[in-house]
């Protein structure tokens, strides 16, 4: 079976790195699927967006996303977001909290985590 290399990386930390079958992304012309042997791309990623990484092994893994860039090349895929986090990281109740606050990036992260947690129950 074909594999592709991606790498989950926010502005501070790398989230997550290995073999994957395939990986989709929320991007500002839509969302992406990428499968082994995908064209070379580069993407800017939707703010409130999701990505998801299906591993070779292991349980999928759902992530929030805050802006950043998709970049595929061969078989090699990189999520370099602003920000983003697990969906089993979040928090529900501090994410429906966030919702109501005036801060537009508290917000728009609140947004963003809250998608993930919805994608990654389905």
């Amino acid at each position: 079976m074909a594999e592709l290399t991606a790498q989950l990386v926010s502005v501070d930390r790398m989230l997550w790195s290995g073999q994957a079958s395939i990986v989709t992304a929320q991007t500002t012309e839509g969302e992406i699927g990428i499968l082994p042997g995908h064209e070379p791309l580069l993407g800017q990623l939707r703010d409130n967006g999701v990505v998801t990484i299906r591993p070779v092994d292991g349980d999928r893994i759902v992530a929030a996303v805050q802006g950043g860039f998709l970049a595929v090349q061969g078989d090699r895929v990189t999520i370099l977001a602003d920000y983003a986090v697990f969906a089993n990281e979040v928090d529900s109740a501090a994410a429906e909290s966030g919702l109501n606050t005036d801060d537009a990036t508290a917000k728009a992260r609140s947004e963003a985590e809250l998608a993930a947690v919805r994608r990654a129950s389905r």
